[in-house]
This record gives structure tokens, C-alpha cells and sequence, in this order.
């Protein structure tokens, strides 16, 4: 029996009215999961990347997190393996001890990190200055503590003293932590949202944290080689802290990033940009080490061997509100400031001093040459009395009126007639690009900072 065509009709009209429905509902689905979507990625930003991002934040910010995240990810995951070692060494697997001794063993170690950590903070304005190599020593000594409690697996008759020691280690590592954390994320922001910038920067620290932990849990069901896993976790680690610290830019001049600037002042004629500054800095260059070159607010008896090279030297510097000399035993430039300087004349000493080394070095370097063959390459070459004298002299010349040495003592750059000497043309550039980056970067007027931005740049 053929169906009539009413009811036919009546099948495609269903038909027809489902395929609308069908669509509908589907284009209702998909909005309501594209909401739903959008209102997941608003939700996760709003904990890991601060308000306004990206233009509440400099360029840098970025690579900093990154590379922050990634650290942090192999922190997590190595201390699963450390924690596990410590608890097998000191018997909680093994019930070699008893619960007692455990505590005060486990207290102990403890302690002994809190007595590290008191006696580290004396490093004081180290933390603001050269924070750069202070994070990044900070990071290889947590490595090291959590080696040292690896190896308490291999030793666990002497838990306390190895826990001990690498708890000491972890804490300091804690405290520079801390302590360059906020220097750090003030460079980032933009305004006044550095509590922002630093909420959501932990934040990301910890969400790290947490995925090494978890997938580090998992790896260890299936009993790895401790020291094979500890291994690539620490290289992954020192890898990511050390590019984590390269991609700071800091807008202020410590020992290490005034030496750049001076240095290629010295051979182009140019101040690097502040970016370039930042590259070029050694991070390996750690402060507590004395074997300087130049040392800059020196005492009187370590600058001069004799009162008589003092005399010999006070004219040139008679107009000035500070002297820089050479010390022919230690083999150092000592930059001395006189009672009445200011952080201008800070400034001026120590520019004058790199200048003054420059110009012994280049002569050392041509007196090696002609003479190698002779004295199988014998460098170190000290000037005499008269030629350390008349280096100073020259070096007084050339930051008055100019030309400053570069490379070597047959070549140099003639600044004369150019603004007073290139004393005074190594300011203005330093003013004119820190000054600009920072009314850029941060908002800031720029009569915030003095002239020569001293104020905010004489970290020495």
C-alpha cells in the first residue's frame, strides 16, 4: 500500500523541522562552549599574568616567566627524589630509628638551615646591587643542597651532619631568593601594579611547581636512577635559572653593567642600550669575590704605597672631588672620593678609573708584544714610577678635552671639542638612554632622577 501524498508531505515538513531544530541547538552548543571557553581563559589569566597585560608589563616580562616556570618545574620534580632519599636515609622506610629519634633529627636539620639563613642576610645592599649574580649563585647553592641530600642515600650514618649542611645551603638559597625577588619584579612593572606583578608571578612559580611535582611522583613508581634523574633534573634546572636571570633588564648601573657601558664607550664611542647593557653583564661574576681591577672607595693606605706618589699625584686632581691612582704590587686601579662628594663625582671616579686602566692596559699589552720573543710572553709588566705618572696625566687630559685610548696605544677615539671631553659625553649618553628607557618603561617624568642619574644608578 503507497503512502498517500498528505502524508508525505506531513514526514518532510518533521523532516525539515528537526534539521532547524538540529541546527539550532547546535549553534547554541557552540556558543555556549566558546563562552564557556572564553570564560575559562579569563579565569586562568586572571591568576597567571598581571591586569592589563601585556602593556602593563615591559617586553622582558615574558622570558622572565618562562624561564621562572620552567625552573621551578624542575625544583618541584627534584624534590620529590631529595625528600624521598632524606626519609630512606634517616630511617622512616626502613624502621631503623625510632620515631623520636627522627623528630629531633628532622628538627635539627631544620635548625641548622634557620642559623644559615640568619647569618647570610649581613650581605645587605648586595641584594639591590648585584642581584643579577646573587639569584643565580642562590640557584646553584639550592642545587647543591639537594645533591648533598642525595648523597645522604650513599652515607645514611651521617644524615644529621650531611642534612645539616645542605639545609644550611637551601636556606641561604632561600633568603637571595626572597630578597632579589621584589628588585626583580619592580623592573617589570609598569606604574603602580608591582603587587599585581608579583602576585601572578608567584603564581606561576607555584602552578610550575606543583606539574614537576606531579609528573616527578609518577616517575618515581617506576624506581629510576636517582643520580641519572637527579642529573638531567639539575641541568634543566641551572639551564633555566641561568636564561631566567639573563632576560631581567634592570634600569639602574651596578659595578658589572657600568663596566660594559665603559667598556664600549671606550671602543665605539657609543653607550650600549639598556637592553644590550643587561646581555652583555657576567652573571658568573660573583660579588663577594675581591679580584677587581678597579675598586672604587678605596682607603688611603691601599691606593698609595708612599705618601710621596699621594703628593706627587693631589695637583692633577686638585679641582676635582676625587683621585684615581695605580697600585703597581696588587695590580689594581683604586678610585679614593674625597669628603665632599656627591653621586655625580661617584660617577666621574669611577668612569675616570676604567679610563685610567684602559690606558695601562693597552701599554702593558704593546710592551708584551715587542718584548715576547724575548721574555716568552711575559705580561706582567709594571710601569715605573715616571710612565705611572704620566698615565694618570694623560688620562686626566683625555677626560677633560679628550681622546680617550681604545684597543691599544696607537689607536684612539678623538673626542675633543665634543662637550667638555669624553667624560662628559659618557654622562649625557648614559642620561639620555637610561633616563628615556625609564620614562618609557615605566611612566616617569623624568626630573624623578638627577641629571646624571646618579641617584638611581650609583649601586657601587
Amino acid at each position: 500500500m503507497k503512502p498517500s501524498p498528505s502524508s508525505s508531505a506531513t514526514a518532510q515538513t518533521l523532516t525539515s523541522q528537526e534539521s532547524r531544530l538540529l541546527v539550532r541547538e547546535t549553534l547554541r552548543i557552540s556558543a555556549n562552549l566558546a563562552t564557556n571557553a572564553g570564560e575559562v581563559m579569563s579565569f586562568v589569566r586572571s591568576y597567571v599574568v598581571p591586569e592589563g597585560f601585556p602593556d602593563s608589563v615591559i617586553p622582558s616580562y615574558v622570558p622572565y616567566m618562562t624561564w621562572r616556570a620552567l625552573k621551578h618545574f624542575f625544583g618541584g620534580a627534584m624534590g620529590v627524589f631529595t625528600t624521598q632519599t632524606l626519609l630512606n636515609s634517616v630511617g622512616v622506610s626502613r624502621n631503623t630509628a625510632t620515631s623520636g629519634a627522627v623528630a629531633i633529627n628532622w628538627i635539627l636539620k631544620d635548625g641548622a638551615g634557620r642559623v644559615g639563613k640568619m647569618l647570610f642576610a649581613r650581605q645587605g645592599k648586595k641584594f639591590d646591587y648585584d642581584l643579577k649574580q646573587l639569584r643565580f649563585a642562590g640557584d646553584l647553592l639550592m642545587e647543591l643542597g639537594a645533591g648533598v641530600e642525595l648523597a645522604t642515600a650513599a652515607v645514611p650514618h651521617l644524615f644529621l651532619p650531611l642534612a645539616c649542611a645542605a639545609n644550611v645551603a637551601k636556606n641561604v638559597a632561600a633568603v637571595t631568593s626572597t630578597s632579589t625577588r621584589t628588585p626583580i619584579y619592580k623592573a617589570f612593572a609598569k606604574g603602580e601594579n608591582i603587587g599585581d606583578v608579583t602576585a601572578k608571578g608567584e603564581c606561576v612559580g607555584n602552578i610550575a611547581d606543583l606539574l614537576g611535582t606531579g609528573l616527578s611522583i609518577m616517575i618515581s613508581k617506576k624506581n629510576p636512577s636517582l643520580v641519572a634523574t637527579f642529573a638531567l633534573l639539575s641541568c634543566g634546572y641551572v639551564f633555566s635559572s641561568y636564561r631566567e636571570v639573563r632576560s631581567v633588564v634592570l634600569h639602574t648601573l651596578n659595578r658589572a653593567r657600568f663596566s660594559v657601558a665603559v667598556d664600549s664607550f671606550l671602543k665605539t664611542g657609543q653607550v650600549p642600550s639598556l637592553q644590550e647593557g643587561n646581555m652583555q653583564e657576567t652573571i658568573c661574576n660573583f660579588p663577594w669575590l675581591k679580584d677587581r681591577p678597579v675598586v672604587l672607595g678605596s682607603r688611603f693606605k691601599d691606593a698609595f704605597q708612599d705618601p710621596g706618589a699621594y703628593l706627587a699625584l693631589e695637583p692633577l686632581f686638585e679641582k676635582e672631588r676625587y683621585m684615581v691612582t695605580y697600585n703597581p704590587s696588587k695590580g689594581k686601579v683604586y678610585a679614593l672620593l674625597k669628603d665632599q662628594a656627591k653621586s655625580d663625582d661617584i660617577l666621574k671616579a669611577a668612569f675616570h678609573a676604567h679610563v685610567l686602566l684602559h690606558f695601562i692596559q693597552s701599554s702593558n699589552s704593546s710592551q708584551t708584544s715587542s718584548r715576547r720573543q724575548q721574555e716568552h710572553g711575559h705580561s706582567d709588566l709594571i710601569p715605573t714610577t715616571t710612565d705611572l705618572e704620566a698615565y694618570i696625566a694623560d688620562s686626566c687630559l683625555s677626560i677633560v678635552k679628550g681622546p680617550c685610548f681604545v684597543g691599544s696605544s696607537d689607536m684612539h677615539l678623538s673626542l675633543s671639542g665634543r662637550d667638555g671631553g669624553c667624560q662628559s659625553r659618557f654622562l649625557i649618553q648614559v642620561e639620555l638612554d637610561y633616563v628615556n628607557v625609564l620614562d618609557g618603561g615605566t611612566g616617569s617624568n623624568s626630573s624623578a632622577y638627577p641629571k646624571s642619574v646618579a641617584g638611581s644608578c650609583t649601586n657601587f
